[in-house]
C-alpha cells in the first residue's frame, strides 16, 4: 500500500469484507446498512460510534486514495451501494483476506483466537494454517501486512496485529508472571465458538432487519 489507513478507514474496510461473507444476499451495502455495519456491538474491538458523515468520508479515501472500495450500482435499488476491492487491491489469498478481516474488526488476537472467531466466515482447519498464514503476510515485501506481538494479559501465546494503520504499540512487558492455565479453561474453545455463532446470527438478524427498512422506505417513496 503507497499510504497508511485511519482506524475508521480500517473499521470501514473490514465491514465491506465481513459483510461479503456472512451475509452476501444484502451485499453491496447502503451507506445506512455499512454504518450500522460499523457500529455493531458485536465482533467488534473497540466499539464505535460513527455517523454517517464519518463514514462517507472514510469511504471517499478508500475509493478515490486507496482504490480499496466502490459504488455499484444494483438493479432495482434507488439509493447507492458500496463493496470493497481487497482482493484485487492486496496480496491476499482467500484465508488470508478472512484473517486480516478478523484483525481489522477485532485488533490484535492470537492463532488460536483468529482461527475460533474466524468460524463465521469460514473453517481453518487448524491453529497452524493460522500460524503459517500469519508468517506469510509479515513476509510480505516491501510492506508487510501484519506484525507479532508479545503475549497478551492472561496468554502465553503471542498475538498478531495489521500493519495498515501502520507500526503497532506495543506496551512493556507486564512485571507479573503470567498465571497458570487451569484446567476449567479446556473448554473456552467451544464456549467461545458458541458465542461468535450467537454473535453471526445477531449480525445476520441485523441486516435482515436494515435491508426490510431499505425495502418499507422504498415502498414509501412511491407514494410521496
Amino acid at each position: 500500500m503507497n499510504s497508511l489507513l485511519t482506524d475508521v478507514e480500517v473499521r470501514v474496510l473490514g465491514c465491506l469484507i465481513e459483510k461479503s461473507m456472512t451475509t452476501p444476499e444484502y451485499y453491496p451495502l447502503t451507506l445506512h446498512a455499512l454504518t450500522a455495519a460499523c457500529n455493531q456491538k458485536s465482533n467488534r474491538a473497540p466499539v464505535m460510534a460513527l455517523d454517517e458523515e464519518t463514514v462517507t468520508k472514510a469511504l471517499n479515501e478508500l475509493r478515490y486514495t486507496h482504490h480499496l472500495a466502490c459504488q455499484v450500482s444494483v438493479a432495482g435499488s434507488r439509493v447507492p451501494k458500496f463493496s470493497h476491492d481487497a482482493v484485487n487491491k492486496l496480496p491476499l489469498t482467500d484465508l488470508d483476506l478472512v484473517l486480516m478481516c478478523e484483525l481489522m474488526l477485532r485488533g490484535p488476537q492470537t492463532a488460536g483466537e483468529l482461527r475460533t472467531h474466524a468460524k463465521r466466515l469460514r473453517e481453518i482447519e487448524s491453529v497452524s494454517a493460522v500460524a503459517d498464514a500469519m508468517s506469510s503476510l509479515a513476509a510480505v515485501e516491501p510492506d508487510p501486512m501484519v506484525v507479532r506481538l508479545p503475549p497478551g494479559p492472561g496468554h502465553r501465546e503471542p498475538r498478531y496485529a495489521h500493519l495498515l494503520s501502520g507500526e503497532v504499540d506495543v506496551p512493556p512487558p507486564s512485571a507479573h508472571p503470567i498465571p497458570a492455565v487451569s484446567a476449567s479453561n479446556d473448554q473456552s474453545p467451544p464456549r467461545d465458538e458458541r458465542l461468535a455463532t450467537l454473535e453471526e446470527k445477531v449480525d445476520l438478524l441485523q441486516s435482515e432487519v436494515q435491508a426490510l427498512r431499505e425495502t418499507l422506505n422504498t415502498f414509501r417513496s412511491q407514494f410521496e
